[in-house]
Order: C-alpha cells, then sequence, then structure tokens
C-alpha cells in the first residue's frame, strides 16, 4: 500500500516532510501518555520508517528551544512530549493555587438541569419534578454561581425564580442556552453518572445528601 504521507508529497518543500506529517506526528505525541517510538508512529501513519524519524528529530530540536515551555525528548525507547524542568517548580506552584476541580453531585447535576431546560423556574416546581426536597442542593448552585435569582412568579407566596448564569455557560462550553444537549443526550450523562456512584459505592451517599436536603427544607 502507498505510504499516504512521501516526503516529496504535493505541497511539501522538496527535500523536506510533508507539513500535515510532520503535524499528525506532533499530535500523536502530545495525546498518548506512554512514549512511541519511531517504529510506532510510523506503522501507525503507514510511512516509512526513514520518513518518520527524520521529523521527530526535527521537532525534537524545535522543542529544545529555550522559547518552547514543552520538550520532546526520547524516553523508554521512545517519543514523548511533556514540561521542561527548570519549569517544573513554577508550573506545580501554579498548579496549587488552581481552583478544586469543577464537580457536582448527582442530586445537584439534576436540579441543575431542571433549571437549565425549565428556567426561570421556582423551588417548589424544580420540586415537584424531581421528586425530592432540595433547598441545600440550590444553596450548592447558588453558591457555585451557576444559577441566580430572577424574580418572583406572580403567584399565590411569590416563590423566588430562579435561572443559570453566565458561568453556567463558562463552566460547561455553551454560547448560550440553546446548545444545551437534547433531553435523551442528558438521560445517557445521567445513566452514565449513576454508574459511576454505583462503581464508586455511594449510593448510601446518595441517600445521606437527601436525607440532609429534607432536614434543612424542614
Amino acid at each position: 500500500m502507498e505510504a499516504p504521507f512521501a516526503i516529496a508529497a504535493s505541497g511539501a518543500e522538496e527535500g523536506r516532510p510533508d507539513p500535515t506529517l510532520k503535524a499528525l506526528i506532533e499530535a500523536i505525541i502530545y495525546v498518548t501518555d506512554e512514549p512511541l517510538s519511531a517504529a510506532q508512529i510510523a506503522e501507525a501513519l503507514n510511512v516509512p520508517l526513514e520518513t518518520a524519524a527524520p521529523i521527530l528529530a526535527e521537532l525534537a530540536a524545535e522543542y529544545s528551544q529555550p522559547s518552547r515551555g514543552l520538550s520532546v525528548r526520547e524516553v523508554a525507547g521512545g517519543y514523548q512530549m511533556s514540561t521542561k524542568p527548570e519549569h517544573h517548580e513554577a508550573i506545580r506552584a501554579f498548579v496549587k493555587n488552581l481552583k478544586p476541580a469543577f464537580k457536582l453531585s448527582l442530586a445537584a447535576l439534576e436540579t441543575l438541569a431542571v433549571i437549565a431546560y425549565k428556567q426561570p423556574i421556582t423551588a417548589p416546581e424544580i420540586m415537584e419534578i424531581r421528586g425530592v426536597q432540595g433547598a441545600g442542593v440550590l444553596k450548592t448552585l447558588l453558591d457555585r454561581k451557576l444559577i441566580a435569582t430572577s424574580g418572583r412568579k406572580a403567584v399565590i407566596g411569590k416563590p423566588i425564580l430562579y435561572k443559570t448564569t453566565k458561568e453556567f455557560l463558562l463552566q460547561f462550553g455553551l454560547k448560550d442556552v440553546s446548545e444545551l444537549p437534547t433531553l435523551k443526550e442528558f438521560e445517557e450523562l445521567r445513566r452514565l453518572a449513576v454508574s459511576d456512584e454505583e462503581v464508586l459505592g455511594a449510593p448510601a451517599a446518595a441517600e445521606s445528601e437527601t436525607e440532609t436536603e429534607a432536614k434543612s427544607d424542614a
């Protein structure tokens, strides 16, 4: 089978590797955790070893420049991309100052989904849809700035209305709420979340959370 990325391929300078092939090899090294040998990369891309090897050497030389924050180097017989040792302390200090990982309980995820799809919506309406009390979850979502109040509904008691925020869009990578997944897609996400909690032995914790929410609403 003819190799799809020859050195003298169309669009490449004579005697220089195809820039598309070079970009692919760079991307492969970036996304792979384990070091890859030149032979493995050549076989995966269906190109001769004598084509892949010089490109890897060229990438390694380019990334060795002081202006580059990453390096491509040989590790355990293969090539791997990593941060440079001289930057480790600065990177470690930066990572320690990052916000904690963004995580939500299943109850919070369900409540947030109800608000996102039904907004503006009141707490009693959320409770009716979910079937459980949820004042504690609402407080968590408010504290995370994922939801905000949106006035009061013009009914008896004038309950507070809730809506999603700009922070919600940022956290979920959405341009606006029109980009929300369909309800079918969300149910799949919910099913996966339930599976993860079961693997981690979380059902008991979820029950405890529901009981805590009920007490806080009492």
